[in-house]
């Protein structure tokens, strides 16, 4: 866990912000509280022994002349970096949107104005037997991905 999470830490950010936190729930009481704030298509996440929340706040981010915010961009570059060293540690991490984040910013004394941009569960491959039908192809269907040409564009725009 301290390998991802440093591998989280040395992603690039605007003027070097580093507007991520993590908050790790490990412990039966913390895993407790982010399982029942799942919603039901993420019941698989009960399985993992670890879920990272992953948060922001906006007076973390940089400042630049055109109002562009970078602070979730720059996390989602952070939360990349733990995806990758726990797929070289053997481990799969799987970044959620399903869940409420109103409750989980309650149950883990989360400030006002700090944003849970996401949730991801961190693991051991399980035992397929736990996933519903509809996972379980999925887990071994081919992945599915828009054409290239789809959404890039070169020289100019071209919707």
């Amino acid at each position: 866990m301290r390998r991802m999470l440093t591998a989280a830490t040395l992603a690039p950010s605007c003027s070097n912000k580093q507007p991520w936190r993590f908050v790790v729930a490990q412990s039966r009481d913390a895993l407790d509280k982010v399982h029942r704030q799942l919603s039901g298509g993420n019941y698989w996440a009960k399985h993992a022994p670890a879920i990272v929340l992953v948060i922001t706040h906006p007076e973390l981010d940089c400042q630049v002349s055109d109002d562009r915010q970078y602070a979730e961009f720059d996390t989602g570059m952070a939360v990349m970096g733990l995806l990758a060293q726990a797929e070289a540690e053997g481990l799969f991490a799987h970044p959620m949107a399903g869940f409420d984040a109103a409750k989980l910013r309650e149950e883990f004394g989360i400030t006002d104005g700090y944003r849970l941009v996401t949730i991801v569960a961190v693991g051991y491959p399980g035992d397929e037997s736990v996933l519903n039908r509809k996972h379980r192809e999925l887990e071994h269907s081919e992945r599915s991905r828009k054409a290239l040409e789809e959404v890039v564009h070169f020289e100019k725009w071209a919707p």
